[in-house]
């Protein structure tokens, strides 16, 4: 007898007790038990299942902590190496804080933005050589390589001996170019690769060993995944508290040779983990194939149904239904990153006007770009607790906290960050010496900072930290699950660059990032992503209705049939 038909199963398990007893024991059990099931322990969910059964994640492979790893190390170089950026271009050698470039704010600000929109712009070309051409794994390794000789040009040009030449600011151009080159190959094929390894199922039910009937959810089961990767971003931006000691008590010499040294480990933990593995072939129609099924679907009044081969068998296409209908939802995804610049432009505060402000402050003998560590320390705790503790618990009582919620939620959270960051600027402003032009207001007080605690920035990196596990995560997330599966690489790239279009808005920006404006800037700022939220909120929220059926459809969908009209409007 089929499972669905026997209701003793029920009878004998209730399912309210076991919910409201799950300890962190428990769930730990619960993986190892998991881990133990084969396929054949597996049914599908009825209807009345997925309403009413607790949704749970499956183990993760060992091959995801590898990749993780190298991903932990990729990002310890990179934030180790972007954390004593502003001070060494806005300073100067001779400065009350030593820097090497001597910019300025403005300068050191328009050239930080010119970092973060190339390192986010050259993904989209390291996912085109991935899907079309290598693949994600040996793209990975070569731009890894093309990222170490980044780094090394700039420890060379950093040295003091460099800096006395000349040659310290050609030399950081050159050295950032090549980074964001690597970071572009690297930054677009990680996340893929560490969520290929999931073994793609549909939802099944399971019966744990407490008796409790659970369904095992793809679409959690990659939502922990990314939760794990944002964790390790987070652990190796952590290196950062290390480099900017280094930079304040020896020179930058040291800060960038740490970094070197360490992404070392990258490259030797993707050759230790080639043959563990999910490696996805490149196609090298793909990318071409999207880009003419979206052309067919312009020229035939914007219906994509036009391009689909099961109505139109005399054209021939090279390509199934299956691939139009992931087109059209992929093309759905890259319409809800459209609001995402706003949000890259007021994280990237934290990367530049933030340190400006630490500097501005009383900072006790403590670099003051050692205060955005904070936000890695927050995300790290934070993450915790959203994925043992508050997601279940949503899940629990029925409320499913969507993607387009959870972005909307992110939007607000940083928001709430920019506005007390102006609160932080207006007392900067209200306290003496200097008040409204801080370290700058006469020779004798050029270099006392205005009466105020550094720590009072806490908060602005907090919120930061919660808006990112709500956005940026989810992003991720989102870039993943609705991008064709030879295409992971290509839609997330489309994501990532929402980040470069934010630091393009930044630069333009940059020249309002002076005293005694920055009240005003940051108010701005605020409002901006308030306006940006509920617009995404109002434009996006229909699409939470139908992310199940989404994330299902390649499960739900026959090469042989078209899609109804209900389901082809619902992706659209």
């Amino acid at each position: 007898m089929n499972k669905h038909e026997d209701n003793s199963f029920s009878d004998k398990f209730p399912r309210e007790k076991e919910e409201d007893n799950i300890t962190p024991d428990v769930l730990d059990d619960e993986e190892k038990h998991l881990e133990s099931l084969d396929d054949e322990s597996y049914d599908p969910p009825t209807e009345e299942e997925e309403k009413t059964l607790r949704r749970v994640s499956a183990p993760i492979p060992w091959s995801c902590w590898i990749i993780a790893v190298v991903e932990l190390c990729e990002r310890f170089a990179y934030y180790g190496l972007t954390g004593p950026f502003q001070n060494y271009m806005q300073h100067g050698r001779d400065d009350h804080i030593r820097g090497a470039l001597a910019l300025g704010q403005n300068g050191a600000n328009a050239l930080s933005y010119f970092l973060q929109f190339w390192c986010y712009v050259t993904p989209i070309f390291g996912a085109w050589v991935s899907d079309t051409f290598w693949g994600k794994y040996k793209t990975i390794f070569v731009f890894a390589v093309i990222y170490m000789v980044g780094i090394l040009i700039l420890f060379l040009t950093s040295l003091p001996v460099s800096i006395r030449h000349g040659a310290a600011e050609g030399g950081f151009i050159v050295g950032i170019i090549v980074i964001g080159l690597g970071t572009g190959g690297v930054k677009s094929n990680v996340s893929p690769l560490i969520a290929d390894q999931i073994p793609h199922r549909p939802p099944r039910v399971v019966a744990l060993k407490t008796g409790e009937r659970v369904i095992v959810d793809p679409a959690i089961t990659i939502q922990t995944v990314f939760m794990v990767f944002y964790m390790c971003i987070n652990v190796g931006s952590l290196s950062a508290i290390a480099t900017t000691e280094l930079e304040k008590n020896v020179d930058f010499w040291a800060a960038f040779l740490l970094p070197l040294c360490f992404f070392v480990l990258a490259i030797v933990s993707l050759i230790a983990g080639k043959n563990m593995y999910v490696k996805k072939p490149p196609s090298k129609s793909v990318i071409n194939n999207s880009f003419k099924i979206a052309f067919i679907a312009i020229i035939n009044k914007f219906s994509i149904d036009a391009a689909k081969p099961s109505l139109k068998p005399e054209a021939n296409y090279p390509w199934t239904d299956l691939f139009v209908e992931e087109v059209r939802r992929a093309v759905m995804a890259c319409k809800v990153f459209c609001f995402y610049p706003i949000y890259w432009l007021v994280y990237g505060q934290m990367l530049n006007n933030f340190v400006s402000q630490a500097g501005q402050m009383e900072t006790h003998g403590l670099p003051n770009d050692i205060m955005q560590n904070i936000d890695p320390i927050a995300v790290i705790l934070f993450i915790p607790v959203a994925e043992r503790l508050i997601y279940p618990t949503l899940r629990r009582f029925g409320i499913s906290f969507k993607p387009i919620t959870r972005i909307t939620w992110g939007f607000f959270f940083v928001a709430l960050a920019m506005a007390y960051a102006a609160i932080v600027q207006h007392i900067i402003y209200s306290a003496g010496p200097c008040y409204d032009h801080p370290l700058a207001c006469s020779p004798e007080f050029a270099d006392t900072p205005n009466r105020v605690h550094v720590a009072i920035q806490t908060p602005a990196y907090c919120f930061i930290a919660i808006s990112e596990i709500l956005a940026s995560i989810t992003g991720l997330e989102y870039a993943y699950t609705k991008a064709p599966a030879s295409m992971k690489s290509f839609i997330m790239s489309l994501f990532l660059v929402t980040n470069a279009f934010g630091a393009a808005i930044g630069i333009a920006l940059s020249p309002t990032s002076k005293d005694p404006k920055l009240v005003w800037t940051y108010t701005g700022l605020c409002c901006a992503t308030v306006v940006a939220g509920t617009f995404f909120w109002f434009c996006y929220k229909h699409y939470n209705k139908n992310e199940d059926e989404l994330n299902n459809l390649e499960n739900n969908f026959r090469d042989d049939e078209v899609l109804s009209p209900i389901t082809s409007k619902a992706i659209e």
